[in-house]
């Protein structure tokens, strides 16, 4: 069994930390402390931009999180640093740049196999193309975005539970993980 001392960590990643990440944080955190791993993991959130570091979480965000009594107003956006990538044991890239970006920046092979898309963890979706499991960014929708946004999400929460699940029984963080290899020519023509 995996150490309670050491937690499992799990980071979220999108470009400004104040919607699709912070919004997958909280709903990762609610979906571990329901499945009795609260004392064993932890997840937290950051930006690949430094543009809304120090804000809090987009109100529609928070709208969405709210209407499913998931609390967001503690939430204070931060940047990405580069020593998360050793710190953690499992990031989850939102969309495909912040996949690529994270790749681009990953300091070794050992980080690489950390990085997923977390719509990789959707069953409806697993064994696409690494270009098909981006989430859009909904700070420029609606309402309805951010809806389409926690729909996206939700889809991916048992799968990411089950697979840390399995992580921590093996005692080994990154057990059973996969490194999804994304073409650097494909991340430059999509961002």
């Amino acid at each position: 069994m995996y150490s309670a001392s050491s937690p499992y960590r799990i980071i979220t990643v999108c470009t400004g930390n104040i919607c699709r990440s912070p919004m997958a944080e909280l709903m990762l955190t609610e979906a571990f402390d329901a499945g009795g791993l609260g004392g064993a993991v932890v997840v937290d959130s950051a930006g690949t931009t430094s543009y809304e570091a120090g804000h809090p979480i987009d109100p529609r965000a928070a709208r969405v999180l709210s209407a499913h009594r998931i609390r967001s107003e503690k939430h204070v956006a931060r940047s990405w640093r580069q020593e998360w990538f050793r710190e953690r044991d499992l990031i989850l890239a939102l969309d495909v740049d912040h996949y690529g970006w994270l790749h681009e920046a990953a300091p070794d092979s050992q980080t690489l196999a950390k990085i997923r898309m977390l719509r990789s963890f959707d069953p409806a979706v697993a064994g696409r193309s690494t270009l098909d499991l981006g989430i859009e960014d909904p700070w420029y929708g609606g309402h309805h975005d951010f809806d389409v946004t926690w729909n996206l999400i939700r889809a991916a929460v048992p799968g990411i539970v089950a697979h840390t699940r399995a992580a921590l029984a093996a005692g080994h963080p990154g057990a059973g993980q996969q490194a999804q290899h994304l073409d650097p020519q494909q991340v430059r023509s999509i961002s």
